[in-house]
């Protein structure tokens, strides 16, 4: 030991040296530049074990960032400590273990009880040299990465050889010693400190590894010998007279079938292919709110829940969470995107596969249900999509409940064993501009979806050489599923014996809801979407660029003032900066003129600036539907604005995906205050009303109330068609067809090509909104209403225009009529 000692002092400067060259640190969390410190105190950095590689790499660090030196030795008083202190780990003598050592802060525990003044602080450091998944198997594992398993001399040197260039640092709270003093004898203070220190670095293991991954093979034999699989084989043999072990047989093919293999190899390969990729295909990832996450990632299950835009949204959260430090998630993917070439890419990556629908297959859905139970249950971060597929129209579309009720169910089975607490991470991924925008137009013109194959990936290549701008990802405010079910249902912990319990589908739908909502409240704005805001509110999607400054100008500060969601995010820079995005972007044209330039869309153009334009327009919901109700009436007074609005209200937030403000009232007085200071309404002594002297204002406020008038148009087709006849003759699904047939003459007529404005979803939406609020009933099929909805529906009519009344009106004749 002696001599081991006498060499490493010798080889410590060489060493060092070495370490500065050859290291190179990817991620150091936080940022050295504002990480906290008390000047005033001596600082000693703590170590999770001894390793020299991660002391001399410490001192490197430090000294490079201009933090207090890592290295040599540090005296507090009559005490000298080296500046680097690992905390002692259990060693093995063969066939037992030794007894572990105290910890190295009991000398300094006793002197800061005696001399307060003498305190010091504790800054714990984890340091990881590659990540691998917690394998405790398989080569590269055995060899390199830092996992859950301790290494060894030999192993960490072949780690920093292998991964010197993929090395991460994170930086713990300080910890000042006298905060952690109490009246208990210094001996078991210091075990207390110990402690802490363990459980940090535990939980930022977690954080950053994952927990450990049992190998595939074993995992798909558990899945298969599980008491729920083997009962539905039992009772599917007896039912249909099929043997047993082939049963058993066709359980395991299907666990092969849906599980993962998640690798480190792939996961770093796939890292430094995706970082390529996105610094060709894009100027910049931003990443919002990501500390939100990283506050709970060390002792919750992490289910994150994006919306859906893109088959771009797989990668780029497991990139931008393996760039920031937390583990990726395993990601549930369709079955389609299993193909040659790419499936086993993505499986290695952390995906696991399923199909469209297994509502028929009773043994597929147990060995699904086990798999994602098992999943859960270990404390693996997941990752799906609620809306079950990609958005065509760029809305968020009704969550699928599929797989939110099966996470439900594995929570409840979990809870009854104590299991760790599961929370939902809602994500929001915005696009300047997609891939799929092409094939987006094509389905929604009625064209067929092409079959996802290897060929299609050579023609994404193909596009490699277009912008397509920057992309933000915005994490939504986290739901904690223990807090959503004491709210929803009170004593739900009582029936935990109860595999599906009663009020299981009331429940789901609600969750869904939510979800959706914490989606669309973290919305990002960006160039592109406010552009189509502003430029599809105008009849022939041209407009002068300098009003089209103007009114960009006008969004932001309505967002600014009073956000459309509690995590919505805006773009930086100026109006003239953004048009010159959105020009260069190739997704308007700018035409000369010597009295001005103009920004104009034609048609192609100007279908795919619908979809950016539906990412974001439920932030504008409230301010939209205020300034149309001024279009037709000049002036309003607060109560007769609250009387006109309330009824569509709660329709248009449903549709929308927004949550309803506690009070309306109070939020149409804030947001008529707000446009009253943007200038496109003046306050007078009887209410409101349009500016008479300002014809740009009054411009403004027009394009402003254009956003909501689709929506506003759909919602009158179909309380025209439902009202034309009487209570009881249309079903839900006819008055859907029959709504979305005028809706359909409605852009024909008016030379408007938005396929999304008729589509059928948009109408469903509807009718389902109309009997959650309580307009229409049900009753053997058939919709039902009563005076209340005439009354209602005849009070709308103020909103319009009388043009536009009688353009509606014309359309919704038959021509028989």
């Amino acid at each position: 030991m002696g001599l081991a000692h006498m060499l490493s002092g010798a080889l410590r400067a060489p060493l060092k040296r070495l370490m500065a060259r050859w290291a190179q640190i990817r991620l150091i969390e936080p940022d050295p530049g504002a990480f906290p410190l008390e000047p005033t105190l001596p600082t000693l950095y703590v170590l999770p074990h001894p390793a020299l590689s991660d002391t001399l790499l410490l001192e490197s660090l430090t000294r490079h960032h201009g933090l207090p030196p890592a290295g040599g030795r540090r005296t507090i008083g009559t005490i000298s400590l080296p500046a680097s202190l690992p905390l002692p780990g259990q060693s093995r003598r063969l066939w037992r273990r030794t007894r572990r050592p105290e910890a190295p802060f009991l000398s300094l525990i006793e002197q800061c009880r005696l001399d307060p003044a003498r305190d010091v602080q504790l800054v714990p450091v984890s340091i990881f040299w590659g990540r691998a998944p917690g394998k405790r198997f398989g080569f590269w594992q055995l060899l390199a990465a830092d996992s859950w398993q301790l290494t060894g001399r030999l192993r960490r040197l072949l780690s920093v050889i292998i991964n010197g260039k993929d090395v991460e640092v994170h930086l713990g709270t300080p910890l000042r010693l006298s905060d952690l003093l109490d009246e208990r004898e210094a001996s078991l203070t210091n075990r207390k400190v110990a402690r802490l220190l363990r459980v940090h670095f535990r939980r930022l293991r977690t954080r950053v590894l994952g927990p450990d991954l049992s190998h595939r093979r074993t995992l798909i034999e558990g899945v298969a010998a599980s008491p729920g699989v083997r009962r539905i084989i039992h009772e599917v043999a007896t039912a249909e007279q099929r043997s047993p072990a082939r049963l058993e047989d066709r359980a395991r093919r299907y666990g092969r079938e849906i599980a993962s293999n998640m690798t480190y190899p792939v996961l770093r390969f796939m890292a430094g292919l995706l970082r390529r990729l996105w610094n060709r295909l894009y100027d910049g990832v931003t990443v919002k709110g990501l500390e939100r996450v990283k506050d709970i990632a060390g002792d919750h299950t992490l289910v994150y829940v994006p919306c859906h835009r893109s088959h771009i949204d797989y990668l780029l959260l497991s990139y931008v969470l393996y760039r920031d430090g937390l583990m990726p998630p395993h990601i549930a993917a369709g079955r389609n995107l299993d193909m040659p070439l790419i499936g086993p890419l993505l499986r290695r990556g952390g995906a696991f596969f399923m199909r469209r629908s297994f509502r028929d297959n009773r043994l597929y859905a147990a060995v699904f249900n086990e798999y994602l139970h098992r999943l859960i249950a270990r404390g693996h971060p997941l990752e799906y999509f609620i809306e079950g597929g990609r958005s065509r129209s760029g809305r968020m579309l009704p969550a699928r409940p599929g797989m939110l009720s099966m996470t439900l169910r594995s929570y409840l089975r979990n809870a009854s064993g104590g299991g760790q607490a599961l929370v939902f991470i809602p994500v929001y991924i915005g696009y300047e501009r997609i891939l799929e925008s092409g094939s987006y137009q094509r389905e929604l013109h009625g064209g067929r979806k092409r079959k996802e194959s290897p060929w299609g990936l050579l023609r994404v290549i193909g596009q490699l050489r277009q912008p397509f701008g920057q992309v933000t990802v915005n994490i939504g405010e986290p739901l904690s599923l223990r807090d959503f079910l004491d709210q929803e249902v009170p004593g739900w912990q009582q029936r935990l014996d109860d595999p599906r319990p009663p009020w299981l589908t009331r429940v789901v739908p609600r969750l869904s809801e939510t979800l959706s909502r914490c989606i669309n409240a973290a919305a990002a704005l960006n160039p592109v979407n406010l552009v189509a805001l502003v430029l599809l509110a105008t009849p022939h999607h041209a407009i002068e660029a300098s009003l089209l400054k103007r009114q960009l100008a006008l969004l932001v500060t309505l967002q600014q003032r009073l956000p459309g969601g509690r995590h919505a995010s805006l773009p930086d820079g100026t109006p003239d900066a953004w048009l010159e995005r959105v020009l260069a972007l190739e997704m308007v044209e700018r035409r000369p003129h010597p009295l001005g330039d103009i920004i104009v869309a034609d048609e192609r153009r100007a279908g795919q600036l619908g979809w950016y334009r539906n990412n974001v327009l439920h932030l504008f919901a409230l301010a939209g539907l205020t300034a149309f109700a001024f279009r037709h009436q000049a002036c309003h007074d607060l109560d007769d604005l609250e009387a006109l609005l309330s009824p569509g209200w709660p329709i248009l937030t449903r549709e929308l995906m927004i949550p309803a403000p506690a009070s309306l009232r109070e939020d149409l007085a804030s947001m008529l205050d707000v446009l009253v200071e943007a200038g496109l309404l003046e306050h007078h002594a009887g209410g409101w009303r349009r500016p008479r002297e300002s014809l740009e204002a009054g411009e403004q406020l027009r394009m402003l109330g254009g956003l909501m008038q689709p929506s506003l148009e759909r919602g009158y087709l179909l309380l025209s068609v439902l009202l034309s006849e009487p209570a009881g003759h249309f079903k839900a699904d006819e008055l859907t067809v029959r709504s979305r047939e005028f809706a359909e003459r409605l852009a024909l007529l008016s030379g408007l090509d938005a396929p999304e404005f008729f589509d059928t979803r948009l109408f469903s939406g509807l009718v389902e909104s109309l009997e959650a609020e309580g307009w229409l009933y049900t009753d053997d099929g058939r919709l039902f209403f009563d005076d209340r909805l005439r009354e209602a529906a005849q009070r709308s009519r103020a909103l319009f225009d009388p043009a536009l009344r009688h353009r509606l009106q014309l359309v919704s004749r038959t021509d028989e009529e």
